[in-house]
């Protein structure tokens, strides 16, 4: 007999029957550890926490007709229901008073989401329309969907508002924690890369660019930080450029300061600072001055 007939054969044998039932009875069991924990908590379908994300957001972007809105109102408080009913929701908190003290705020998050797009076409001179901004710009996704759970955050909702970030996170590369308080006017350039940790403060008529990051210092023990503001504070009218990493719950950018491309902070920046990084020196050596030990090769 061949071996690839043997193969063969071997592949036509069902598995043991006791083997499956044996795997079955272990993985029926109640899981323990930190799995025990998070089915206790509730697990929500990420795929309808999505649908629900994406159907809001569109909501306090662009649909105004009454018509469409007596239609899409009731139905997305339903799913809300829904959505938190499997979730352990803190003491003296049920899902039909999140619901009601969620849908008036959808007033306040489609008027701050009307500056931020204002903000970005002023701030944008790429910006062809207003309309442009809203269906094309990726920060203004990202910012809707930020504003939307932050709300959610705010009424002490478990969960939700983080996996609504997360889709916003992978679907724009901009990483905004639900928790962060963004101020009037936001506009993020470009965006992808950027990171603002769960207890940033930003200030009014804030604009980043691609590859920031504010942050927390990395401690031993982050455990024993929890709860406790460890991300920077940006004041008012503060402009940071590209590939700036501001770190610490105790750092604050003063209102007007301009932080310019590369810079690394962790220590507080007065009012109407401007911070640049060091220029770096620039090597040029040409062929016909032979190789240069200090210089890369040509050929790479």
């Amino acid at each position: 007999m061949s071996k690839s007939s043997a193969n063969t054969r071997d592949g036509d044998l069902p598995v043991d029957p006791d083997l499956i039932d044996a795997t079955v009875d272990s993985l029926s069991r109640p899981p323990d550890g930190a799995l025990a924990k998070a089915a206790a908590e509730g697990l929500p379908d990420r795929e309808e926490v999505v649908e629900w994300t994406l159907r809001m957001k569109r909501l306090v972007l662009t649909q105004q007709e009454t018509s469409a809105l007596r239609s899409e109102i009731p139905h997305l408080a339903e799913r809300l229901l829904g959505l938190l009913g499997p979730l352990t929701l803190p003491d003296g908190l049920s899902a039909r008073e999140v619901v009601e003290a969620f849908l008036p705020r959808l007033v306040h998050i489609r008027a701050m989401l009307s500056e931020d797009v204002e903000a970005a076409y002023r701030g944008d001179p790429a910006a062809r329309s207003f309309a442009e901004i809203v269906v094309s710009y990726p920060a203004i996704g990202a910012i809707a969907i930020h504003r939307i759970a932050h709300e959610l955050q705010r009424l002490r909702v478990p969960i939700l508002p983080r996996l609504m970030a997360e889709h916003a996170h992978g679907q724009t590369g901009i990483d905004i924690h639900p928790g962060a308080q963004i101020g009037r006017r936001f506009f993020i350039d470009h965006g992808t890369g950027v990171v603002i940790g769960e207890t940033t403060e930003i200030g009014d008529d804030v604009r980043i660019y691609q590859g920031v990051t504010l942050g927390a210092r990395a401690p031993r023990h982050g455990e024993s930080l929890r709860g406790v503001k460890r991300h920077p504070t940006i004041e008012d009218d503060v402009t940071i450029y590209a590939g700036v990493t501001i770190l610490g719950g105790d750092t604050v950018i003063g209102r007007g300061s301009v932080v310019g491309g590369n810079v690394w902070l962790t220590e507080s920046v007065a009012a109407d600072s401007r911070v640049i990084a060091e220029a770096p020196r620039q090597m040029v050596h040409t062929r016909r001055q032979g190789p240069d030990p200090r210089q890369l090769g040509w050929e790479l």
